[in-house]
């Protein structure tokens, strides 16, 4: 599986054109081939901050995606609404069976930095 993670920073002023440009984007997404999920999410800190978390069953269907009539309107529309620059990461989790039992190794690739656990 692919998890691709991504953050846009909007312009105050076009933030309900940007949000209409990415439900589209997310509903033809989630209609594509390999795709497990595609939304947008607020950020809490910064209602002008979108998140993006897209879930892939394959590398090849992420590059299909990125192939699509829906991908270019998208990169062609989104740009004069950002206020600085998208920031994304890719991760691949595979699973293995081998000597594992019920465990299940997981490789979410080399941008992963460990952090402090916070507990509320």
């Amino acid at each position: 599986m692919i998890i691709v993670q991504g953050t846009f920073p909007l312009k105050q002023d076009v933030r309900d054109d940007a949000l209409k440009i990415m439900r589209r984007m997310a509903h033809a997404s989630r209609a594509e081939f390999g795709c497990i999920s595609y939304e947008f999410y607020v950020a809490l800190s910064d209602p002008n901050t979108l998140l993006l978390f897209q879930e892939w069953e394959s590398v090849e269907a992420l590059h299909d995606h990125m192939e699509t009539e829906h991908m270019d309107e998208f990169l062609r529309e989104l740009p004069q609404m950002l206020d600085g620059k998208v920031a994304t990461r890719r991760y691949e989790v595979r699973g293995s069976q081998d000597d594992l039992g019920d465990q299940k190794e997981v490789d979410i690739g080399s941008q992963y930095e460990p952090r402090e656990k916070i507990i509320h």
